[in-house]
């Protein structure tokens, strides 16, 4: 056509690596294979060494996967392909771009004959590059093509492209901002409760300061502001630490991510300009208003506290406490059901938070009897150093509630993942156990088509099943679609019907849905519904049946006959395989059969049973890695509020010594008041965050989770840490406290 310079024609699919030891590299979502464009004004790829791929055996690899797996130009490499897996000579090396790979992805690149052989594409190309001359018109351009090509064919900009691509991997990585993003949250509200209890205890500890500053004429107003400003301060020296620790912490985080298995873009490390304008404001504007309240209590100090010794600071009303604290966890607990039940994640993150911060104000009422209870042991068992703890813990109630209601947020929230991950997993199990008849499953993202035929000549296999998966468009949303044959549907696939039939339907070409996608879009048997596919357009089916919530299968099924006719040369993503009765030695033939397609994962039902609960537990464990972080910071509370208590309590752990107590005794006397400390959060943090879990595995129930499963010797096991960990905590101020000169702690005032 007039005004193009170049088009090239392109087809891709699915093509693996496969690495020196036999293993396949990464996942079939993330290998491309595609035809390598010459030109590189428009080929996405550019060799960075080697050359071009000519003949039948020969490929280009990225330098990413090359680097990563030790592949270089000239090697021989197995590729997991549509078909049968070929081994093809590296002819060289591309980048994408800047990049040594896309977003992780490993890319294979084959010159266009073969790729269309490998790809079964030999009639059609799947993209049409074009490159327009020198001053040429790109709109009126794109228009001109677009008349002349079929109905159905798209024409696009390189720019719109380029930004789909974009915001593609934006949108697949996005959970993981959304994830970070909670977690800070979690954070930084662990940490308000630490400046809060720091600057309530500086302020007790200053109460003569404070007060003579009220003599020679300050305001209220100016006791008020000096309070935040030091606050402020505080908060912006903090924060600029802060930024540097969280450069290295990014790193590390980055490492922790690839290795559960999260792929990242190659790309370094972006510092953006709005990163420290952020940190700061949050750092100071979380400090600042967690001052506000102890500020508030320094302005209420009357100037005759100049003269008189306050050993504690003004107590808030008892009733007042108990009313506001019940109020604000009334509106907590309504909003978290509300959640729950909607269902609304903002409706219970508010509802979750207000919890908190109702428990924190109502722990200061138990603080004193349970701090009694737990320290009990430790008096029986460490003396009169047990015995002096349990009284400082209970001397404070407020202080000692205040510095356990960090803790108490973090264990809640590990308690709350502890219940809900058991659920999950215990669900897992039950639900594939009634989900899959077949003895035996092949899975993979991508199932070469030479798989079934292979499994079905083995001796003991009675069927094999082969299983699509797609997306299409149901109602006017996007959603996740499966296949498999009708024929001997039973004895490879569980569907409990609650309406019409499932192997005639599908025979018929009827969808089946399951109970809750019937019920939120009031459908039955027998209604028509609009659906759309990307490759063949709009369309309607008729609903031929209804089940039971099924794993394997999600919540729409359609034959394999129909869903091939609806896609362009989809692979499988798995094979069921239900062997003759007394079959024995059928898992060898299996991985006898099937070992050139190292991408595949062959497992009995009891074997996919575990893996099923093995990756819920691996999530659980990333989950837990980051609320560690609430942890140490809660941790950290417990240190600085030991430090101040030691501070505060120079000229009487003087005494202590003078009158005969050894440094160890002292160190045990902190230490038991540390544990004490630590078990009081935990406790509370237990009981809250296993009631948070049962609530939210209840509300889940039509959502897969079947069983609600409390893991009390995980939730024992937490307890013990807790108090380990406080007794770590301890260390640093017990030594302080141990070290103490005694005449100068006594002559302190």
């Amino acid at each position: 056509m007039p005004g193009v310079a170049f088009a090239y024609g392109s087809v891709g699919g699915y093509a693996q690596f496969v690495d020196h030891a036999g293993n396949a590299i990464g996942n079939a979502r993330s290998a491309e294979g595609f035809s390598f464009d010459p030109n590189p004004n428009l080929s996405a790829v550019h060799i960075v060494a080697g050359h071009a791929p000519v003949g039948p055996h020969q490929v280009l690899m990225d330098l990413g996967t090359a680097h990563k797996h030790h592949f270089a130009t000239g090697q021989q490499v197995r590729v997991l392909l549509p078909g049968k897996p070929e081994t093809f000579t590296i002819s060289g090396l591309v980048k994408f771009g800047s990049a040594d790979n896309l977003a992780g992805i490993s890319l294979a690149a084959f010159s266009l004959p073969v790729a269309q052989q490998l790809f079964n594409s030999r009639e059609y190309y799947d993209t049409i590059n074009v490159l327009a001359k020198h001053g040429v018109d790109n709109v009126a351009l794109q228009r001109a093509i677009a008349r002349v090509l079929p109905p159905g064919v798209q024409v696009v900009s390189g720019q719109e492209i380029a930004s789909e691509y974009s915001n593609a991997i934006s949108s697949a990585l996005s959970f993981i901002t959304t994830a970070l993003l909670i977690f800070a949250f979690i954070a930084l509200f662990v940490g308000a409760f630490t400046i809060f209890n720091t600057f309530s205890i500086t302020v007790g500890q200053r109460t003569r300061e404070l007060a003579l500053l009220r003599v020679v004429g300050a305001s209220r107003r100016q006791v008020f502001r000096s309070v935040l400003a030091e606050a402020a301060v505080t908060g912006l020296v903090a924060s600029l630490i802060g930024i540097g620790l969280g450069v290295l912490a990014a790193l590390g985080l980055k490492a922790l991510l690839g290795a559960f298995g999260i792929t990242l873009p190659s790309s370094p490390l972006v510092f953006e300009a709005r990163t420290p304008i952020v940190a700061l404001v949050v750092g100071v504007g979380v400090t600042v208003v967690a001052a506000i309240a102890p500020a508030r209590r320094a302005v209420k100090i009357p100037p005759v506290a100049a003269l008189v010794a306050q050993l504690e600071d003004q107590r808030d009303s008892l009733r007042r406490r108990i009313g506001l604290g019940s109020g604000v966890g009334i509106v907590g607990l309504i909003c978290l059901l509300v959640g729950l039940t909607e269902p609304s994640i903002g409706l219970v993150g508010l509802g979750t938070l207000a919890l908190f911060v109702a428990t924190a104000m109502l722990m200061p009422i138990v603080a004193r009897p349970a701090a009694g209870v737990l320290g009990r042991p430790l008096a029986a068992l460490r003396g009169m150093p047990g015995r002096l703890g349990r009284e400082n813990s209970m001397r404070s109630p407020r202080r000692t509630a205040q510095t356990a209601s960090a803790l108490m947020v973090g264990m809640a929230l590990v308690s709350t993942i502890a219940v809900l991950g058991s659920s999950l997993g215990r669900s897992a199990t039950s639900e594939v156990n009634r989900a899959v008849a077949a003895d035996y499953l092949v899975t993979s993202g991508s199932v070469s088509r030479e798989v079934a035929p292979t499994i079905a000549k083995l001796p003991g296999v009675e069927t094999v099943s082969t299983v699509y998966e797609g997306q299409f468009d149901f109602k006017g949303s996007l959603s996740s679609l499966h296949a498999i044959s009708p024929v001997h549907l039973s004895r490879t696939l569980t569907l409990q019907l609650t309406a019409g039939t499932a192997a005639p339907a599908l025979a018929a070409e009827e969808l089946l849905i399951d109970s809750e996608t019937a019920s939120s879009n009031a459908l039955h048997v027998g209604s028509v519904v609009p659906v759309d596919f990307a490759q063949t357009g709009p369309t309607q089916m008729r609903i031929g049946g209804i089940y039971m919530q099924n794993p394997l299968v999600g919540s729409f099924v359609i034959s394999d006959k129909l869903f091939v006719s609806h896609f362009d040369n989809p692979l499988p993503v798995a094979d069921l395989v239900r062997t003759t009765t007394g079959a024995t030695g059928v898992d060898r033939e299996l991985n006898r059969a099937l070992a050139p397609y190292a991408n595949l994962t062959i497992q009995s039902r009891s074997q996919f049973e575990q893996k099923s609960q093995s990756q819920v537990n691996q999530l659980l464990g990333l989950i837990y890695v980051l609320l560690a972080l609430a942890i140490v910071i809660a941790l950290i509370g417990i240190v600085n509020t030991l430090m101040l208590s030691v501070f505060e309590r120079t000229r009487e752990i003087g005494l202590l010594r003078a009158v005969g107590m050894k440094r160890r005794q002292v160190k045990s006397m902190i230490r038991s008041e540390a544990v004490i400390i630590a078990l009081l959060g935990a406790v509370v943090g237990i009981v809250i965050g296993t009631g948070l879990g049962v609530a939210l595995s209840w509300s889940l129930r039509n959502n897969g989770v079947t069983v609600i499963s409390v893991p009390l010797g995980s939730l024992i096991l937490f307890l013990v840490l807790a108090a380990l960990l406080g007794l770590a905590a301890a260390n640093w101020p017990a030594r302080r406290a141990a070290n103490l000169d005694v005449l100068a702690a006594i002559a302190t005032e």
